[in-house]
């Protein structure tokens, strides 16, 4: 199968037009392009760079900038023409007339990449679902579909299926995908239901796409193997039993990769996956500490996180890939500049040792005031996940029964409330 040959246009409007990047320069802008189309598959030919102050309604772009792109498209033999901005389906329908060959935008891009990395069915439905939700209103006339039968970026569903583009037919599949959708939620409800009975806390790992969550989950994890060094390698959400220091298991969870200006719509498509750090204790915020848009992408992450209505949850931040930072002070005042932070490496396991301790200090002060609990001696189960979860300040038997003294997080003290009684 033939690499697909994509040109890249990267355009940076004022920031009255898009909203939250001013921070971002457009050299930035067209780098991160570049890296999500070089995820996709595909091999980039050509970069065009352009500055507006807002964009045309109809076309994007003006007609004279769109004639260089197409001039642009032939010389490089291009076979896709690759936005780095969202496109309405007029705009892209326009600018496809125009370049001659498929015009794919950010929305579109980030899906295709979405597509290739689902794994479990629930994470193929969820982006199936949004990519022919996607496809609907672009379906008009012979225009826009036609030039996209080959296949490639934008054609491909989960599985490197072609995706459906009879209307009737997309209307009936998504009907049917929602449904299945809906069970698949529920399953995964009563698991973090059953998980939130047994008290055992949860952190979950949060992150720009990239900085090395899963990479981290693993090392901490014990699970051996390397992570392929390319966005979005986790898109399915991962759950992991860890053992911290002071003896207190807790469950550590991975979740997709954010990015720079994550249309709302795939958030909202998405929430499902991200529903495991809403449920989570608390987060650990792993930023690449060697990138140079550090700032940038814990700012994006912010967003994202505000969006889901987590700005508020406690959090850690681990200042990842410290063994490709140059300067050793640099790691000590990035750790002052997001307290609470850690600075380690994932890959070499620089900076564990102080990372542990910190999440099972901070979940620490997350248990609540120390409660008294009589538990039947034949119950034993209970007083392990006592053991397990809380923290036991006083033990002893007394006529038959385990009497304990302990702080316990808020969801096992729930679970637990038939044998709680005041001393």
């Amino acid at each position: 199968m033939s690499i697909e040959r994509a040109l890249l246009i990267s355009v940076q409007l004022d920031p009255r037009f898009q909203p939250g990047s001013a921070v971002w320069s457009l050299a930035d802008e067209a780098q991160e392009l570049k890296e999500l189309v070089l995820s996709s598959g595909c091999r980039v030919v050509g970069e065009v760079s352009v500055k507006r102050h807002q964009p045309v309604a109809g076309t994007f772009l003006g007609a004279g900038k769109l004639e260089e792109i197409a001039q642009s498209v032939v010389d490089r033999q291009a076979q896709a023409v690759v936005f780095n901005r969202e496109l309405s389906p007029a705009q892209q329908r326009n600018i496809e007339e125009l370049v001659r060959v498929k015009t794919i935008d950010r929305t579109q891009l980030i899906l295709d990449i979405f597509a290739q990395r689902a794994k479990s069915q629930e994470g193929k439905v969820q982006v199936e679902v949004a990519q022919l939700r996607y496809l609907m209103p672009r379906l008009v006339g012979k225009g826009i579909m036609l030039s996209r039968l080959g296949g490639g970026i934008g054609t491909r569903g989960p599985g490197e299926q072609k995706l459906e583009v009879d209307r009737r037919r997309i209307r009936r599949r998504i009907t049917r995908l929602v449904e299945e959708l809906q069970k698949l939620a529920r399953r995964r409800g009563a698991t973090r239901s059953r998980r939130k009975e047994t008290g055992v806390p949860v952190a979950a790992l949060v992150g720009y796409t990239n900085a090395g969550k899963t990479t981290l989950l693993n090392r901490l994890t014990g699970v051996s193997g390397a992570v392929k060094d390319q966005l979005f390698t986790t898109l399915d959400p991962l759950a992991r039993r860890l053992r911290l220091p002071n003896g207190e298991t807790i469950i550590l969870t991975d979740t997709v990769g954010f990015l720079h200006q994550l249309p709302h719509h795939l958030i909202e498509a998405f929430k499902a996956t991200l529903e495991e750090a809403q449920d989570a204790e608390i987060l650990l915020h792993v930023l690449d500490a060697s990138h140079p848009l550090l700032s940038e992408h814990a700012q994006a992450v912010e967003e994202v996180l505000g969006e889901l209505g987590l700005s508020d949850k406690p959090r850690i931040t681990v200042l990842n890939k410290r063994d490709l930072m140059e300067d050793a002070h640099q790691a000590e005042a990035l750790e002052r500049t997001y307290p609470p932070a850690c600075a380690i490496s994932a890959k070499t396991g620089e900076g564990l040792s102080r990372l542990l301790p910190c999440i099972a200090e901070e979940l620490g002060e997350l248990l609540i005031e120390p409660t008294h609990l009589r538990v039947p001696a034949e119950r034993p189960d209970v007083v392990a996940s006592i053991y397990q979860s809380g923290k036991v300040l006083q033990r002893q038997e007394v006529n038959g029964a385990v009497e304990l003294t302990a702080r316990l997080p808020a969801t096992l003290k729930v679970s637990l409330s038939e044998y709680i009684f005041r001393s």
